[in-house]
C-alpha cells in the first residue's frame, strides 16, 4: 500500500526520525526492536536474510526499483524535500526500509554451527557439516563504520563467523548496515554476554585464539601454524586488544611492517586495514 505523505513531522514516519542522531536512534530501535536498511541493494539482503519489513520510506523515482520488494508493504512516498525533512540528510540510494531485528543467537549456537547460516548466494559456512572453522572475535570497537567494514571484509575473506564483545557497536545500526554494503547479513555474528569468560567459551570450542597487535615481539601471522580451528581477536580502533584478552590468548601475531616505515614513526594500520590483511592471512 503506497501512502504519500506530505509532512516531514508525520508520526507514520517515526521509524526513520533523525537518523544522524547516534543517541536517539539508539534508543528508538532498541525499544522498537528494528533497524534501518538504505538503498536497494541492502533493502533485498536484508528481506533475503528474514528480516521482516515493517515499512518503507522512499521516493516516486524509486518506486519501480523496488516493486517486487514493497508488495504487500506499507510504503511512504514523500518528496526529496520531505525525505531530507524526515532524516536530516539527502539520501542519495533513494530509499529505506524499517526492518524488524530477529532473535539474535547465542555465541554457542554460532560457533557450533547451529546458528542463522549466511544466506548470500545460499551458501553456508565452510567445515565439516557448516562448523565454522574460521571465525573474527571484535573487542569494544565502537566505530559503526568500522564494524560494518571489518565484517565486509570477513565475509568477502571467507571467514565463517564473528562474534563481538559486549561493548561492540551494532552491526544493524544504519551506518555499519550502509558501509557493509548489506555483508552483515552475509555472515553468521553473536554477542558475547561476558566480556570477562568470553574467549574461555571460545577456546572450549577447540579454537586456537590468536591476538593481532602491532608489537614487534609477536610473531608475523604468516608464520603461525594454523590449527582446524581459528579465532582471529581484533581490539579497539585506539587501544587495541585490552591486557585481559592478550593474556587469554594462544599466540600474539601481527603483520608485518616496512622497516622504514616504522623508523618514521609509523607502525601499525587502521583496524580495517589490518582486519582485512588478516582476515586473508586466517583463511590461507
Amino acid at each position: 500500500m503506497v501512502i504519500p505523505v506530505e509532512d516531514a513531522a508525520d508520526p507514520r514516519l517515526a521509524d526513520y526520525t533523525r537518523l544522524r542522531d547516534v543517541d536517539l536512534r539508539k534508543s528508538l530501535e532498541g525499544a522498537r526492536g528494528l533497524f534501518l536498511a538504505e538503498g536497494e541493494k541492502v533493502i533485498r539482503r536484508a528481506v533475503a536474510a528474514g528480516h521482516p519489513v515493517r515499512s518503507v520510506l522512499t521516493t516516486a523515482k524509486w518506486l519501480g526499483h523496488l516493486a517486487d520488494v514493497i508488495e504487500g508493504v506499507t510504503v511512504y512516498l514523500v518528496s526529496d524535500e520531505v525525505m531530507e525533512g524526515v532524516t536530516g540528510f539527502q539520501v542519495h540510494r533513494g530509499a529505506l526500509a524499517s526492518m524488524e531485528r530477529l532473535t539474535p543467537p547465542s555465541v554457542a549456537d554460532v560457533i557450533s554451527g547451529r546458528g542463522p547460516r549466511a544466506v548470500a548466494g545460499g551458501t553456508e559456512p565452510e567445515g565439516p557439516g557448516g562448523t565454522p572453522r574460521r571465525i573474527v572475535v571484535l573487542e569494544d570497537l565502537v566505530d559503526h563504520g568500522n564494524v560494518g567494514a571489518i565484517f565486509r571484509c570477513a565475509a568477502a575473506l571467507g571467514v565463517d563467523a564473528v562474534v563481538l564483545s559486549p561493548r561492540c557497536a551494532d552491526p544493524l545500526y544504519r551506518r555499519s548496515v550502509k558501509v557493509s554494503m548489506g555483508a552483515v547479513f552475509a555472515i553468521p555474528y553473536a554477542r558475547m554476554a561476558d566480556w570477562h569468560d568470553g574467549l574461555a567459551e571460545i577456546r572450549a570450542e577447540g579454537f586456537q585464539l590468536l591476538a593481532l597487535t602491532p608489537d614487534r615481539a609477536a610473531v608475523p601471522m604468516d608464520d603461525v601454524p594454523l590449527g582446524d580451528r581459528v579465532a582471529l581477536m581484533l581490539g579497539s580502533e585506539g587501544d587495541g586488544l585490552s591486557s585481559h584478552w592478550l593474556h587469554e590468548a594462544d599466540h600474539p601475531v601481527r603483520i608485518p611492517m616496512s622497516e622504514t616505515a616504522m623508523d618514521l614513526g609509523v607502525d601499525s594500520l587502521n583496524v580495517v586495514a589490518a582486519a582485512a590483511i588478516a582476515c586473508h592471512s586466517l583463511v590461507r
